[in-house]
């Protein structure tokens, strides 16, 4: 008797796959069609005579056509064994379980005499795996989610799989008119390659949202709730406007929860239905709601088991009363805040349920808040996982618990803001409490995951401020893993080198005393504007010095820091261009026409001592990138023991952040400052504090405005002159200006700020955008007088002599260019004029000096970009003074001021 048969339902040639387009599964490489599909078994042996065809013996099995695998193997597969009996129906079995194991693509088995023969054909191996046509998702987001893989053995059923799960991962970009056609590519020695066509499509846009029921609140409005938006021109670059089953979901959820917040406590969505359109391009999707009735709270009460905690004083504490409209966000608020209430008490685990009694015919719904009785709790254990590097101890230490202590909410809270602040570790750490080895214990498990604190940075930039920048730095926030900080830097740009290394340990001999201390050489050049953006160098500033501070907390949100700094300053100018002898014949000092008074009072070289100190309180949950809490800080400086100057230096701080909800954070900040001087001024016309102590204000502290663009200046505008060479006015072109700020002795300041979300994308890019308010004044200075007591006025202009070798001046021949001495203090003689360098007449004007507030408004970005920070601002100044240099777009790159 032979047998031969095919198994049709597994094999399924002729089937259509989902997404495939009505596309048979394989079509050969040349184009043929497929073979036709196999067919059960069927004897070709004689009935028997019985109902049931009686059992022969199986004299020998043998296995043909194995290439890769042992006959043994394939024996394995079936019940068949040499020596046992054979049946029809366990032929048939046979083929079943051969075909099941997809390891070949036919089989046939033949009897003779009880001599079985199973002849089969191994399915190919792959080759490898193409994908063509996947232009929005790249081979290596595909190939990973896929079973089929060179070497391995080829199977329909993956194949299918495989179809399946790439139209899924299009889908969920929101592309639900993709298709996938596989082909099979025959190769020698039985090897195929196997080829996914795919046609991507457009993604799919929900073109509407219908809302059916709705009587209360319009459709915009509800949409307003909603994340996925209607595609429209306007939302160009939003990811909201795609078609998402799982955001179509939380939508339901959302909405639920604002008729929730209304009162409207028998709110449901009767349906949701997306209906896709016939050309896969869009989704129109239709809620069926029902609203109900508007419900008021009843009464409001809460019901204690806990001895420690009073029901009467909790009731009165409660944020709904009687009458207010009923709103489920409160409810959610009012549990969580009973919960940590329970837990300042030290009851971790108490138990607070919400009871409700509605009244329909009152549309009343009174709540009952039940808290169980539970034991108070103790802190059993505090588990740190996860450090490699961070000691164990920088960790502890933070925590404002400890083993035995009675719990606290509060105390764990802080404990996590504080971890947060450290820098180290991922953000929002949370620590997590868990049941402990009794009813009255709590383990405290902190699971972080450190990230790098190390920072190696080489760069070169470009900055508004300073032109082109080299800088190097090296900075370890948590030095050996004990939270120490160690930093050194070096910069250098056109304008302005600085090296500077310092040293900062928080926690000074295990004690809660942090000492530090900087070592510092900076090197300045100041600069003004003279035609355009043409920079001139006014004066040099050269500071080397050192500062050492210690820090206590006073108390958990008040700290006290103390510091010393010793600094040696030598303010210069170029001689050549600002000195003159025009005052004392053959002595060469700073001249007030050259450099006007201010620059001249600053020239010298000072050593200032100073002794200060900074109290500061602060509640923010993280300080590094505070959502929530405030902080406010003192500082005052003395210098004057010992050193050549003296003044009281006073800043006063604060900032205040708010979480907006949706990833909005508005803060607001201020700062103001005072400098007292105790040293008499070297004349009438300067003033007591120098230069270099001043307070300046502009970019980048007030955006909107220039460097130091805003407070005290002196400009000099040149005359203008008509066809005879008289002054006919001054020139009032900004551009041909000499404009030097001189700072003030007070200053204020304030920024109003709300940082926008961004996706996870973009957060991942670190950018963070944001619109700002800013506004500023500095201001209180002594206006710089020349000598006759007013500021400089020089219609004609001014010739500084040239003098001979014997220090008398020159008067040139005006006919053959002859020079001719004559003594000091005379004239020169007729047909010569006196021979030197002529500077243009010009008048100074005092502007600035005014407490009024300047104002800008603008929008900005930071990017922490792979080349640097990056941050850009463009603000537009709305209220300014006479003399305010204003500036549209400033941007930072590669260091940071």
């Amino acid at each position: 008797m032979s047998t031969q048969s095919r198994l049709a339902p597994l094999l399924l040639c002729g089937t259509f796959l989902a997404g495939a387009g009505g596309t048979p599964l394989f079509a050969q490489a040349t184009g043929t069609p497929p073979p036709p599909a196999p067919t059960l078994p069927s004897a070709t042996a004689p009935a028997p005579t019985s109902a049931v065809a009686a059992a022969q013996p199986i004299r020998s099995i043998t296995v043909e056509g194995a290439q890769r695998l042992e006959p043994d193997t394939v024996l394995s597969y079936t019940k068949l064994r040499q020596g046992g009996t054979y049946t029809r129906e366990t032929l048939d079995e046979a083929l079943r379980e051969l075909y099941a194991s997809e390891l070949f693509s036919d089989v046939q088995i033949r009897d003779k005499d009880g001599a079985l023969t199973i002849q089969v054909v191994e399915n190919p191996v792959i080759n490898r795996i193409v994908l063509e046509g996947n232009k929005r998702l790249k081979d290596d987001k595909i190939l990973p989610e896929i079973k089929m893989a060179p070497r391995q053995i080829y199977t329909r059923s993956k194949v299918r799989a495989d179809v399946a799960r790439i139209i899924e991962l299009y889908r969920r970009q929101g592309r639900f008119a993709a298709v996938v056609d596989p082909k099979l590519v025959k190769l020698d020695q039985n090897r195929v390659d196997i080829v996914y066509e795919i046609s991507e499509g457009p993604k799919s846009k929900v073109r509407q949202i219908n809302i059916i029921g709705n009587t209360v609140f319009s459709d915009g409005r509800l949409r307003g709730e909603m994340a996925t938006k209607q595609s429209r021109f306007f939302r160009l670059f939003s990811s909201g406007t795609t078609y998402d089953p799982d955001r179509m979901a939380y939508d339901q959820q959302k909405v639920r929860q604002f008729y929730l917040t209304q009162g409207y406590a028998d709110f449901r969505v009767v349906s949701a239905v997306a209906e896709l359109t016939s050309n896969k391009q869009d989704f129109i999707i239709t809620y069926v709601v029902e609203e109900g009735e508007r419900y008021k709270f009843g009464d409001v009460t809460v019901k204690s088991d806990i001895r420690d905690l009073s029901s009467e004083g909790l009731t009165r504490s409660l944020r709904m009363k009687k009458g207010d409209w009923y709103n489920a966000k409160n409810v959610e608020d009012t549990v969580e805040q009973l919960n940590q209430t329970a837990g300042l008490f030290g009851y971790a685990f108490a138990d607070v349920q919400p009871e409700f009694d509605r009244d329909k015919e009152k549309r009343t719904m009174s709540l009952t808040f039940r808290i169980a009785n539970a034991p108070r709790v103790y802190v059993e254990r505090i588990d740190i996982n996860g450090n490699t590097l961070t000691q164990d101890k920088v960790v502890r230490r933070e925590f404002r618990l400890h083993e035995g202590d009675a719990f606290n909410t509060f105390a764990v809270k802080r404990s996590q803001d504080r971890i947060n602040s450290l820098g180290f570790f991922q953000e929002k750490l949370e620590v997590e409490q868990k049941p402990g080895s009794a009813p009255d214990r709590i383990i405290l498990e902190t699971n972080v995951e450190e990230k790098a604190t190390g920072e190696l940075q080489l760069s070169a930039g470009f900055s508004s401020l300073e032109r082109f920048i080299l800088a190097a730095s090296v900075t370890q926030r948590n030095f050996r893993g004990m939270g120490q900080e160690l930093r050194t830097s070096v910069n250098y740009s056109t304008y302005s080198k600085s090296v500077n290394v310092g040293f900062t340990e928080p926690y000074f001999l295990d004690k809660n005393i942090a000492l530090g201390g900087d070592i510092f050489r900076q090197d300045l050049n100041s600069f003004n504007y003279t035609t355009g953006n043409d920079r001139n160098t006014i004066y040099s500033q050269i500071r080397t010095g050192f500062q050492i501070r210690a820090g206590i907390p006073v108390t958990e949100y008040l700290s006290l820091l103390v510091r010393y700094g010793l600094s040696y300053d030598q303010v210069s100018v170029d001689q050549a261009t600002y000195y003159s002898d025009r005052v004392t014949p053959n002595l060469f000092r700073c001249d007030p026409l050259l450099a006007s008074q201010y620059l001249c009072d600053a020239i010298g070289d000072r050593a200032t001592s100073t002794i200060g100190y900074t109290l500061s309180f602060d509640s923010r949950d993280n300080r590094i990138r505070p959502t929530r809490g405030h902080s406010i800080s003192f500082t005052q400086d003395f210098a004057g023991l010992g050193g050549s100057v003296r003044y009281l230096r006073n800043r006063l701080s604060a900032d205040k952040y708010w979480p907006l909800g949706g990833g909005f954070i508005f803060s607001l900040k201020g700062e103001a400052g005072y400098i007292k001087s105790f040293e008499k001024s070297s004349s009438a016309s300067s003033d007591p504090v120098r230069l270099t102590d001043r307070f300046f204000l502009g970019e980048p502290q007030l955006r909107g405005f220039d460097i130091r663009g805003v407070g005290p200046r002196i400009v000099r505008k040149p005359y203008l002159y008509d066809a005879s060479g008289n002054p006919t006015g001054v020139n009032e072109d900004r551009s041909t200006w000499s404009d030097d700020s001189l700072g003030g002795r007070a200053y204020y300041l304030a920024h109003a700020e709300i940082e926008i979300p961004l996706g996870s994308g973009a957060r991942d890019l670190g950018l963070r955008p944001s619109v700002f308010v800013d506004a500023g004044a500095v201001f209180g200075v002594r206006a710089p007088t020349y000598a006759n007591g007013g500021l400089i006025d020089l219609p004609n202009g001014f010739t500084f002599p040239a003098y001979d070798s014997a220090g008398l001046r020159q008067c040139i021949n005006s006919t053959d260019s002859t020079l001719s001495s004559i003594p000091n203090g005379a004239t020169c003689p007729t047909g010569t004029t006196l021979y030197g360098t002529t500077i243009p007449g010009f008048k100074e004007f005092y502007l600035g000096d005014t407490p009024k507030p300047r104002v800008s408004v603008g929008f900005g970005v930071n990017w922490n970009s792979p080349f640097g920070p990056f941050r850009i601002d463009i603000a537009k100044a709305l209220i300014t003074a006479p003399g305010d240099d204003t500036k549209l777009v400033t941007f930072n790159i590669g260091t940071q001021f």
